[in-house]
């Protein structure tokens, strides 16, 4: 009789701990090609059995197509103890959940995290824009670069810091993942903007607390307006200034966008930091999304002039990742001139950002 979700996949598990005591490699995988044959049968999805569960709702179920490739695995396993390797590791997937600190990713089911990026290089097909998001703001970066950081780096129910807000962009993903945030943005009209945009909107998961404050990210009090907010500290933080003077978001002499030279602009955003990592957990991420730019046809490395004001800091250095940076508004019609101006000058397009994932000593 095939397993049903109706009763937890109790026989499964059953059929499962029966197989780990088999003695020989072929009666093992006689017994997984049966046990393949009941559940393809049934054409739903496994439910995982949680023992906390005390019927708040549903338990998570495991996609049919994904257990079934972990019975291949196992059936084609060339000796008896790495079959019982990949058995157990199925099994432990039904009952038991292993987080580490800093996230929420079972690693017991670490397969399905097909939407979480892990390799250095993130080529991104186009912003993402769902949930909220629009490109009215000139500047602005993708939803996908906070989305990703958001579930590496933290659990549903934490704190987000973004002392750069901007648009609104982390407070936005935050929203759809359950985080809790508290973005910091210098200029007021874009403030009152992005406040329109997330009034009387819901988080997407559980309940979530959005606070957008108006101020110098290098002087403003962050914990106490964490406290006002009932937060004591952050688990993340993004930072993703300006881009030196490549555009100027405002005139106002404290806007990193204003600061003379490249040297002065990196050590005002070092302020940033300063001002943050007193409410930074030990331990936890800070992030830095970052570009590099040409100055009277120099290479200035914005991104390294600031991965070496957090490193000053204290802070250690976990990953550098490179992201494909496409089109800018002012380029994406004049592709053929900016290759032009490549050649004649000697230079090459930037293609690139980086992103700098620093921990907390």
């Amino acid at each position: 009789m095939a397993p049903s979700p109706s009763h937890n996949n109790a026989d499964i598990l059953r059929t499962l701990e029966r197989l780990l005591k088999v003695r020989g490699i072929r009666p093992l995988r006689t017994g997984v090609r049966s046990l393949k044959e009941s559940v393809s049968s049934n054409h739903a999805p496994i439910l995982v059995l949680d023992p906390t569960d005390r019927g708040a709702g549903p338990p998570p179920s495991i996609p049919l197509d994904h257990f079934l490739t972990e019975l291949n695995q196992i059936e084609r396993a060339k000796t008896l103890p790495r079959a019982r390797y990949y058995l157990d590791r199925l099994k432990r997937s039904l009952v038991e959940v292993n987080t580490r600190r800093i996230n929420d990713i079972n690693l017991n089911r670490w397969k399905e995290y097909k939407n979480i990026l892990t390799d250095s290089l993130w080529l991104l097909d186009k912003r993402d824009g769902s949930g909220g998001h629009s490109a009215w703001y000139w500047g602005n970066f993708v939803p996908q670069i906070p989305q990703q950081l958001m579930l590496r780096y933290t659990k549903s129910g934490e704190w987000v810091l973004d002392p750069f807000a901007g648009s609104g962009t982390t407070l936005l993903e935050c929203r759809r993942l359950g985080r809790n945030c508290v973005g910091f943005e210098l200029q007021a009209s874009v403030a009152r903007r992005v406040r329109r945009g997330l009034k009387g909107k819901q988080s997407e998961i559980g309940t979530t607390t959005l606070g957008l404050e108006v101020g110098d990210s290098r002087t403003l009090n962050v914990r106490q307006i964490l406290h006002s907010y009932g937060a004591k500290s952050v688990q993340l933080v993004i930072l993703h200034p300006p881009y030196h003077d490549i555009i100027q978001f405002s005139k106002n002499r404290r806007d990193l966008s204003n600061f003379r030279t490249a040297e002065e602009f990196a050590a005002q955003f070092g302020k940033v930091v300063d001002n943050v990592t007193p409410a930074l957990d030990p331990g936890r991420v800070l992030a830095v999304i970052i570009g590099d730019k040409y100055e009277k046809g120099e290479w200035k490395p914005l991104g390294f002039m600031l991965m070496n004001e957090v490193l000053k800091r204290g802070y250690k250095l976990k990953s550098i990742v490179i992201k494909n940076f496409e089109d800018t508004t002012g380029k994406r019609s004049q592709k053929e001139l900016w290759r032009f101006r490549a050649l004649a000058g000697g230079f090459y397009l930037f293609k690139h950002e980086y992103i700098f994932i620093f921990q907390k000593s």
